[in-house]
C-alpha cells in the first residue's frame, strides 16, 4: 500500500513540474492514417514534447469513440510507450468534420508536406507558429499524404527541408520534426507573455526548459 501511495506522489509530481511547459491551445492531427497503429508514434511526440492534445481523421472509425477505451489498447499504448495514457486524444469521422470542430473553437489549421500544394507554403524553420492563439498542425497519411481537402482549408502548408534521393520521411518522424520547432516556439512565447498580441509581458520570463537531471 506504502508503494502504491508513493508511486501516486511521483506520478503527481512530475505532472505538476511538466505543466508549465506544456503548449497551451496546440493540437496536432493525424488525417486517416493507413496504419492506426502509427498513430502510437504520434501521441509519443506529442506527450513528450508538450502538445496539449491529438485529433485523429479516422474515416474507417478503427478506432474507439471513447478515450478512456483507447488508451486501454494494448498495441498503441505499448507503440506510444504508455503515452496514450497522458495524452487526450478524440476521433473525427472526415476531414470536413474535424475542420468544423477546430474552426468553430477557433483554431487555425496548417498542414505539413514535402511539397507545395498550393497555398501559402514555406519551409519550416521559416514559420513564425505564435501568431494564432490556437493552433492545430495537420499530418497527412503515410501513404498519400496531406488531402487536397486539408490543404484548401489551411491556412499554409509547411515542409520540412530534406536533400537526398527519397523525399518524404515517416509519420513518427516528421511529425517529431515539426512539432519539436512549433512547440519550441509556442513555449518561448509563453514564458514572455500571458496574453496574445505581445500583451501581459511576464516580469520574469518562465523557465522553457527543464532542467536536466545529473546522474
Amino acid at each position: 500500500m506504502e508503494d502504491t501511495a508513493t508511486s501516486k506522489r511521483s506520478v503527481r509530481a512530475k505532472a505538476d513540474a511538466i505543466k508549465p511547459f506544456r503548449c497551451k491551445n496546440l493540437i496536432a492531427v493525424i488525417e486517416d492514417p493507413a496504419d492506426i497503429k502509427n498513430i502510437g508514434t504520434v501521441i509519443r511526440n506529442v506527450n513528450a514534447l508538450g502538445v496539449e492534445k491529438v485529433y485523429v481523421v479516422d474515416p474507417r472509425r478503427a478506432l474507439p469513440d471513447d478515450w478512456q477505451e483507447l488508451r486501454s489498447d494494448r498495441a498503441i499504448s505499448k507503440i506510444s510507450v504508455s503515452a496514450v495514457k497522458w495524452t487526450f486524444v478524440k476521433r473525427f469521422d472526415s476531414t470536413d468534420e474535424c475542420f468544423d470542430y477546430l474552426e468553430k473553437k477557433g483554431f487555425v489549421s496548417i498542414v505539413t508536406s514535402p511539397h507545395v500544394k498550393g497555398k501559402t507554403s514555406l519551409y519550416l524553420d521559416d514559420g513564425d507558429y505564435t501568431v494564432h492563439a490556437k493552433l492545430a498542425v495537420w499530418f497527412g497519411s503515410e501513404s498519400i499524404g496531406i488531402s487536397e481537402r486539408a490543404v484548401e482549408r489551411s491556412a499554409m502548408c509547411v515542409s520540412v527541408p530534406m536533400f537526398g534521393m527519397i523525399e518524404s520521411l515517416n509519420l513518427g518522424t516528421s511529425s517529431g520534426i515539426v512539432i519539436y520547432e512549433v512547440a519550441k516556439q509556442r513555449r518561448r512565447y509563453q514564458s514572455q507573455f500571458r496574453m496574445r498580441n505581445r500583451r501581459g509581458e511576464r516580469d520574469e520570463p518562465l523557465p522553457t526548459v527543464m532542467a536536466i537531471k545529473q546522474a
